[in-house]
């Protein structure tokens, strides 16, 4: 069985601050006659609460040229309020404690080295400098713990521990 998972835990970790979950639980949908499972749901349990994350193939339309409902994004919700940042939106949504409306602060576009996972990498192995940030190796490992304690939990049909 395998998850889409892998970019949405990098950044997961990545927004924990590094913290690595206790348990992780998925549950995925067993299609006849597919490989991959075509939505899954991962809820990675921390010392301080909870963070879900899910993956969905069978969308309504294509994500590529028309946003489904629910939109194809990511909502990261801390203490002090929340962003949602949407795929091909040119802003992100913010709501925080002082201004609790929902409202939008627009997203400059990336410039290079920073246009691409790909360009990022090629840029920083050229200068000779480490990766940073979501796809450090410290972060994508702890990332990839993730997805391969969902892929046992989604066998064994239980919680799983990171070991």
């Amino acid at each position: 069985m395998k998850l889409g998972l892998y970019s949405i835990t990098y950044l997961g970790t990545w927004y924990q601050g590094g913290r690595r979950p206790i348990e992780v639980t998925a549950i995925v949908d067993e299609p006849k006659g597919l490989e991959v499972d075509e939505h899954s749901i991962v809820i990675a349990r921390y010392a301080h609460g909870l963070s879900k994350f899910e993956t969905r193939w069978g969308t309504f339309t294509d994500p590529w040229t028309i946003q489904p409902q629910p939109r194809c994004g990511f909502i990261i919700a801390g203490t002090d309020g929340t962003i949602a940042s949407y795929d091909y939106d040119d802003y992100v949504t913010v709501q925080t404690r002082r201004k609790p409306a929902p409202h939008r602060i627009a997203a400059p576009a990336l410039s290079a080295p920073n246009q691409n996972p790909v360009q990022y990498f090629i840029d920083r192995l050229s200068k000779g400098r480490a990766l940073e940030g979501p796809v450090s190796i410290r972060i994508s490992r702890i990332g990839q713990e993730i997805v391969d304690a969902a892929v046992r939990s989604a066998r064994l049909k239980r919680a799983v521990r990171l070991v």
